[in-house]
């Protein structure tokens, strides 16, 4: 096992298990702790007047320091008391897994950190935007609840191929973004892409419109008023940039509403509007209403069409309870209603989200159909059809007969037995020297073989995934592209070992590191470095030595003149020590 588990990680089912790497914390090196530091001390200074009051109170609740790096085993002890988890993963993952994880109270952290040159923004997941954005939160229970039931809704959402076409390209774009020396015309073109392919989407499946839910509240929400909104979403309260912008007029406040679902995003861009929520119990509220549009809750023909147009593993489930679980190529319909369904390939029927005994992929390896409906002429469905009215119509074992359903799909052959559900109900009918005809065409033939027949009026859900989680073997993940780990120059390991002397200063570790001579290196060598300067001026401004830390100051305002695009976060930086120097 690649990570330390605890009882909340022990229910997760295996095919999400695939995607959890080991946080080396070893891997992270003392420039990646001086960001995280830097970004943690602003957000906390700012993000306390303007953040939701569950921030400042889930960053002690979880075990989010200031000072450095969250260690994930240190996180899931604390998360654990809140009935919470969390695992590293490789940056995205697709998002049907992401939100199966929110379903079993796990939360997804990319392990790898932004680099320096990033240190505001990076469109890629990493540890400040999910341990210091997304854990903080969930120590509020109406918001952990919703974070859950997201998960659980969300992961049923049924996908299309462009889907999974543009969540390669973003993960792609996140890789080289934060890979060091990727040319920019590489990510522009990474860039480009991604924006093509966002104005071609066509019809946005369910996965579309519920990630862009997703992203207008725990990624980029607001809570209270819209005159008066607090940050909740996690990538604002882990960008140093954009939680100063959105609070600005330049951006615009609307109303949390289900139109979210259908407003898109870039994530490529800083956001243009943003979504307020009174509270966060109206956050499930439209989560909800948004549910009662999808094919899991409605079900049908469109549900149906849905799973063929997704070409992935889905299930439908019939009104008896039986489900199905498969690739779905095939539908026929008659007056809008759906009555015969097929699958291709592996195929599982279950109960209750139960395999059937007798019906495993290695049963139906070549894929499984089925008329459904009610049969022509009778009012009664055959679901509802007592003992005696199943007698009265032949359907009984022994008899060879043939049934006619509306539509124009025509079973004959021999009953061999019936399989019911804890109602009672008759969910399958076996037969013997089955044929299945619509209209004339023979559409299956089981010759000396049983064949099964799914009973069912109609399609009460259709949704992404199997019903039995042990049905397939789901630890098939592949991915096109992997977070790049580039070897250090000789120049950036030098720049390394000396915020590596600053840190074990601070800390204590090694108190007779000269700051005085790292600073004449940095100057000399690192010119256009900024951030251990900052680090530098603050032990000297606690020391109490005014003349070094005016000197630190005079070598930044050179650096500012030389790029003009860090002058903000060095005075940012120097307002906060200046700022806590002073209290």
């Amino acid at each position: 096992m690649s990570y330390e588990s605890n009882p909340i990680l022990d229910k997760l089912p295996e095919h999400l298990k695939q995607f959890i790497k080991p946080q080396d914390y070893s891997d992270y090196t003392a420039i990646d702790q001086a960001v995280w530091r830097y970004v943690m001390r602003k957000n906390v200074d700012y993000l306390s007047r303007v953040a939701h009051k569950s921030y400042v109170e889930g960053l002690q609740k979880t075990g989010i320091a200031v000072d450095h790096i969250p260690n994930m085993y240190g996180m899931n002890r604390i998360l654990q008391e809140i009935g919470w988890a969390a695992v590293a993963v490789d940056g995205f993952i697709p998002p049907s897994a992401f939100m199966e994880f929110q379903a079993y109270n796990v939360l997804v952290i990319a392990s790898d950190i932004r680099q320096l040159e990033h240190i505001e923004y990076t469109p890629a997941p990493d540890i400040i935007h999910e341990g210091a954005g997304h854990a903080p939160i969930i120590a509020n229970p109406e918001y952990a609840e919703y974070l859950r039931r997201f998960g659980e809704i969300g992961c049923k959402a049924i996908s299309n191929a462009k889907d999974f076409e543009l969540y390669e390209a973003v993960r792609h774009l996140s890789i080289i973004k934060e890979a060091h020396g990727t040319p920019q015309a590489e990510i522009d073109q990474a860039e480009a892409h991604i924006e093509d392919l966002q104005n071609n989407m066509g019809e946005p499946s369910e996965i579309a419109l519920i990630r862009n839910l997703h992203w207008w509240t725990v990624e980029y929400g607001l809570i209270g008023t819209v005159e008066d909104p607090k940050i909740y979403g996690a990538g604002l309260l882990s960008s140093i940039g954009e939680s100063a912008w959105c609070m600005t007029d330049e951006v615009r406040k609307i109303p949390y509403s289900i139109a979210a679902a259908h407003t898109a995003f870039d994530i490529t861009q800083p956001q243009p509007q943003l979504f307020v929520t009174p509270d966060f119990a109206f956050l499930s509220q439209v989560l909800e209403e948004f549910a009662n549009e999808m094919a899991v809750r409605k079900g049908g023909l469109s549900g149906i069409q849905k799973l063929i147009n997704s070409k992935e593993l889905g299930t439908i489930e019939l009104s008896t309870g039986l489900q199905i679980s498969g690739n779905f190529d095939q539908v026929l319909e008659f007056k809008g209603k759906p009555v015969f369904f097929q699958t291709t390939g592996a195929t599982a029927l279950s109960y209750r989200e139960k395999e059937l005994v007798g019906h495993s992929t290695a049963h139906h390896h070549d894929g499984f159909g089925s008329p459904m409906g009610k049969l022509k002429g009778i009012n009664l469905a055959i679901e509802d059809m007592s003992p005696r009215d199943l007698k009265a119509y032949n359907i009984f074992e022994g008899q060879t007969i043939s049934l006619e359903f509306e539509g124009g799909i025509k079973i004959s052959g021999e009953i061999i037995t019936g399989t019911r559900n804890l109602k009672g109900e008759i969910i399958l009918i076996t037969f013997r020297n089955c044929t299945v005809r619509h209209k004339k065409k023979v559409i299956f033939k089981s010759d000396d073989s049983l064949y099964s027949m799914a009973v069912g009026e109609h399609i009460v859900s259709a949704y992404n995934g199997p019903a039995d989680l042990k049905s397939f073997n789901l630890i098939t993940h592949e991915i096109a592209s992997t977070t790049i780990k580039t070897e250090l120059s000789p120049v950036r390991k030098r720049l390394e070992n000396y915020y590596r002397q600053v840190r074990e200063f601070r800390e204590g570790i090694n108190t007779t590191i000269s700051r005085h001579k790292v600073f004449e290196q940095i100057a000399e060598e690192f010119p256009d470095d900024w951030l251990l300067s900052v680090e530098l001026y603050e032990l000297a401004k606690n020391n109490g030595d005014a003349d070094f830390a005016q000197e630190i100051e005079a070598h930044l305002e050179t650096v500012k003149l030389n790029n003009p695009k860090v002058g903000h976060l060095i005075d940012d930086g120097l307002q906060l020590i200046n700022t806590s120097f002073v209290a």
